[in-house]
């Protein structure tokens, strides 16, 4: 069946992305075929250099939401081993692009290279296709809204690593998140009155260690739920393990193996270590008030709607 597909590594899902999805949506509509993206898994980051975990933007289960959300049809995800990185850029685009998804336009952003070597690039692509029969669209990088900079995974990364939550949003267009199962920590919380549902985070994980304001959504839908959230090692507590804990504001009730979605809103501070409980109780009240008045201006007045998947996610579609 013939398809119209953005091909890329789409790690975040951000405006950039979501402008190639618009083109490959307007190109599958004008055809009256599917519309989908190819992507790899792993990253092909993490294929070269085993031993340097990636800061993944959005896992695959999250790919799948998001391009659901966006209206896409389907998400192929080819396996990025040893003999798919030993393939030539003519081999992928005969196996993948013409016999694998009979595709009859192939939508990829001005950077796209591909093949052993990376030998493979858009005039390549618009040359196969030309001789194969499918049509190409190489979209420009997409800027901000002053023509400046070019939306791109590795800035968004970057920005989430110096705690800059909103300039990551601004460029995603959703509040960033981290989604997985509640398991049980050492229920140091508790013992100080601020009982936190407790996440594993993926190796590469490396937002900025310390408070943020977050939103939280038990099981995919629902209300949102405050939260003060922890990113870190518990420097009072002498660990050498790192951390996500969140602490939802006015909530009481066991999320054990519950699944969460928690959206990253603002940094407070950075991670410390205290004299003693007092002052980390006393440090935590106060950043939960803070963080408190932060999530109420923001349910009057969510700036994320203003995009595609921002609105989608404020309205619990995604």
């Amino acid at each position: 069946m013939s398809c119209v597909v953005a091909i890329g590594n789409f790690d975040g899902f951000h405006r950039g992305h979501q402008a190639l999805i618009t083109v490959a949506k307007t190109q599958a509509a004008r055809l009256g075929v599917a519309c989908g993206i190819l992507t790899f898994e792993p990253h092909p980051r993490q294929f070269f250099k085993p031993g340097e975990p990636v800061f993944r933007l959005t896992s695959p289960a999250m790919k799948e939401r998001l391009a659901k959300a966006l209206g896409l049809d389907f998400v192929k995800a080819l396996d990025f081993n040893a003999d798919f990185a030993a393939l030539s850029a003519e081999e992928f685009m005969a196996r993948e692009i013409v016999a694998g998804l009979s595709a009859a336009h192939v939508v990829t952003g001005y950077d796209f290279h591909f093949g052993k070597g990376r030998t493979g690039n858009p005039n390549m692509l618009r040359a196969t296709g030309a001789r194969c029969g499918f049509g190409v669209s190489i979209v420009d990088p997409v800027t901000d809204e002053m023509g400046v900079a070019a939306f791109s995974s590795s800035a968004i990364r970057q920005a989430l690593q110096q705690g800059e939550v909103r300039e990551a949003a601004r460029q995603l267009g959703y509040w960033w998140r981290v989604s997985g199962e509640v398991v049980k920590g050492d229920q140091r919380g508790r013992t100080i009155g601020f009982p936190t549902a407790n996440l594993m985070l993926d190796p590469g994980m490396q937002a900025r260690e310390g408070i943020y304001a977050t939103r939280v959504r038990v099981g995919g839908d629902g209300p949102f739920l405050k939260g003060a959230a922890y990113i870190g090692k518990r420097p009072t507590f002498d660990t050498d393990r790192r951390f996500l804990e969140i602490y939802l504001i006015g909530f009481s009730g066991d999320l054990y193996g519950q699944k969460i979605d928690v959206e990253f809103v603002d940094f407070i501070r950075p991670d410390q270590k205290f004299e003693g409980l007092d002052a980390l109780i006393g440090q935590m009240n106060a950043d939960c008030a803070v963080i408190s008045q932060k999530l109420d201006a923001l349910a009057v007045d969510d700036p994320m709607r203003a995009f595609a998947l921002g609105k989608l996610a404020a309205e619990g579609r995604v």
